[in-house]
């Protein structure tokens, strides 16, 4: 008797009961309802990040600054008789092709620290 009275209560076409099937509709409309919400929450997040992109928070101090600028980086020494032909530039370093009567060189120079990192000499075959 006990199958009859569950048979009966078995929605026509499917598997479940109407307290299944009731249960499922409560769950969905809750899974929507937080969908809804979280696309909300985005959009409004997203659009006050947009709104203050021009205004930025106090400035931040920085550590104690040196009593004493940092020395002048020394600037390149051209021999006499040798030009700057070309320069390349890389990140922080320089490379100046330096050409005259003797011969040509490419010279590397680390510009942080304004030094020659590495001479290259220029020979022909």
């Amino acid at each position: 008797m006990a199958e009859t009275e569950s048979q009966s209560d078995i929605v026509p076409g499917t598997v479940f009961t109407r307290r299944q099937v009731r249960i499922l509709k409560i769950v969905v409309i809750a899974m929507g309802v937080l969908l809804v919400a979280g696309f909300v929450l985005v959009i409004s997040v997203i659009v006050y990040q947009a709104s203050n992109l021009g205004e930025s928070a106090a400035p931040v101090q920085s550590a104690a600054k040196p009593a004493y600028p940092p020395p002048p980086a020394p600037g390149l020494i051209v021999p006499e008789g040798m030009s700057i032909s070309n320069m390349a530039l890389d990140d922080n370093r320089l490379a100046v092709h330096l050409s005259g009567p003797k011969g040509s060189e490419i010279r590397i120079i680390d510009l942080g620290t304004g030094t020659v990192v590495q001479r290259i000499p220029l020979q022909s075959e």
